[in-house]
């Protein structure tokens, strides 16, 4: 979602020379003002003619993909009888801040979601800004997008061996009343038509064999409410990657689904679902105004040849990756960029480009877009490298509202072993009570955050180390254990716990209880009792 109030000022004086009242295009087909026949299949259309710009306007705000949007396409006619097999019928309006969306049903009860290709971020503004060449500098910022790069993705995702949605663009007839309360705001647009994974109903083709289809959201509740439901952190830093290397930096938690599969342990395992490809080859930098803009703001990064900000294409996705990436050690990356280099061949790349493009806007993008994933596929191990360190500084190590044991081992200089097991320990078979393990070396990792929340959790800390990294300790509501008899030479602290006095037991070993110099245990307590 393209923001820039950050330098909005600097871009007053060009955005005043584009300012009226009337932006969009009023219908996408090119001879809009001759009626539709009836049977029409299929019509001429531009994504967004109203993105052109003169000379002085692409200098100051870009190229983008101005030639793109108004370039003619033809495109079939969308008629929800026969977009898929058994037609279509409206469900309800959903979309976001930016877009109009109608969930569909079909008629075996699978879900789909039409929405608008063009967007309006007039939402998205504070009011005192929705007018005038403010909100039009703004709406111009949206031809920095690719409007049919989402139709190259799913061939290169396939490749890559993930899960995807296959959407399809149409065009709405400006006389279609079968889109219930959004049929007057979609008639007349191009519109792109998805599959939704989400629910039972919606399992099919790669994704037989899974219990159930959720959100983000839902999923993560189901995590923490039980340490029996995992994600797939392996999959995940696939997908990401795959991200890194498209140019795609808008995924947040919202642009996801997983689908869960039952495992031979009896856990769940989450597998993710990447969806809503709207910024894939985002062009941005290429004026004067956006370019000094992308300086303020590391995500509004161009795709091109090189994969310039690593952290920039993350920032968006840092609640999901944090949540998702836990488990993950910089072999798994480099795992998963190695064999990207191999799926993602020459020949996977130009075929999904020519057969995912219009073939006008091949002619216009096509060779551009081809060369630059070749040669960005040369970056994905040293992206990848990259990516773990910017992961790895701070580690979120969640349990579940169920109790656990959390064990920290400091075991020599470059290796901390954080380990959570299930409780009641399995006693016969303690290996099928782990839930989490991975080492940490102070290199890469300055803090591990170990989150309890509910239940009875015991926090045990061992080990006598120069260097570690500081296990920061939230033991959640309820009673918890908290027992260290570590030592870091010559530091304090590197061990904290934040929690109130009440309903907790603290018990540094024999050896640290009366040596209060070394004792590393921090009860990090407000004197109230009120943590902070």
């Amino acid at each position: 979602m393209i923001r820039p109030y950050a330098f909005l000022l600097l871009l007053l004086p060009a955005a005043a020379s584009c300012s009226r009242d009337t932006y969009f295009q009023p219908d996408a087909r090119i001879d809009f003002a001759s009626p539709l026949p009836a049977n029409a299949d299929s019509a001429r259309v531009t994504a967004g003619r109203h993105y052109q710009r003169g000379p002085l306007g692409r200098l100051l705000l870009g190229r983008h993909y101005r030639r793109v949007w108004a370039q003619p396409v033809t495109v079939p006619v969308f008629n929800p009888q026969t977009a898929v097999a058994g037609g279509l019928k409206f469900g309800k309006v959903g979309g976001g801040f930016q877009t109009t969306s109608v969930t569909m049903t079909g008629s075996d009860g699978r879900s789909y979601a039409l929405r608008s290709l063009d967007k309006d971020p007039y939402r998205t503004l504070p009011k005192v800004l929705r007018q005038g060449f403010i909100l039009t500098t703004v709406r111009d910022a949206t031809s920095a997008g690719m409007p049919y790069g989402a139709l190259v993705v799913p061939a290169l995702v396939e490749a890559a061996g993930l899960p995807h949605t296959s959407p399809r663009v149409f065009y709405v007839r400006n006389d279609e009343t079968g889109l219930g309360a959004a049929s007057e705001r979609l008639q007349g647009k191009v519109v792109l038509l998805e599959e939704k994974f989400e629910g039972k109903q919606n399992i099919a083709g790669s994704l037989a064999g899974a219990q159930d289809l959720e959100e983000s959201e839902d999923v993560l509740e189901e995590r923490y409410a039980s340490a029996k439901h995992q994600l797939d952190g392996e999959s995940f830093v696939r997908a990401r990657l795959l991200d890194l290397w498209l140019g795609d930096w808008d995924r947040h938690e919202g642009q996801w689904n997983w689908a869960a599969y039952a495992q031979p342990s009896g856990r769940i395992l989450w597998k993710p679902i990447p969806q809503d490809r709207d910024q894939v080859f985002f062009r941005f930098d290429d004026g004067l105004l956006p370019w000094l803009g992308s300086k303020a703001v590391a995500k509004f990064r161009t795709f091109g040849p090189r994969i310039e900000s690593v952290e920039g294409y993350t920032r968006n996705a840092a609640f999901i990756d944090e949540r998702a990436l836990a488990a993950v050690p910089r072999t798994a990356y480099q795992r998963a960029a190695l064999s990207l280099q191999q799926r993602l061949t020459d020949a996977v790349i130009e075929q999904a480009v020519r057969q995912g493009l219009p073939r006008e806007v091949y002619a216009l993008e096509g060779a551009t877009i081809i060369a630059s994933l070749k040669s960005r596929r040369s970056m994905l191990p040293q992206a990848a490298e990259e990516f773990y360190r910017l992961k790895s500084r701070q580690v979120l190590v969640a349990g579940s509202d169920e109790a656990e044991r959390f064990i920290v081992e400091r075991r020599n200089d470059t290796a901390t072993v954080v380990s959570v097991y299930a409780l009641p320990l399995n006693k016969k078979n303690p290996a099928s009570s782990l839930l989490y393990q991975r080492s940490f070396n102070p290199t890469d990792t300055r803090t591990v955050v170990l989150h309890g929340l509910e239940g009875k959790d015991e926090f045990l800390v061992s080990g006598r180390v120069r260097r570690s990294p500081f296990i920061d300790i939230y033991g959640g509501p309820g009673e918890d254990t908290v027992r260290d008899s570590s030592r870091v030479a010559g530091l304090r602290k590197r061990t904290r716990f934040f929690d109130t006095y009440r309903n907790n037991v603290l018990e540094p070993s024999s050896e640290t209880k009366d040596r209060t110099e070394h004792n590393v245990l921090s009860h990090a307590f407000d004197r109230d009792g009120s943590g902070r």
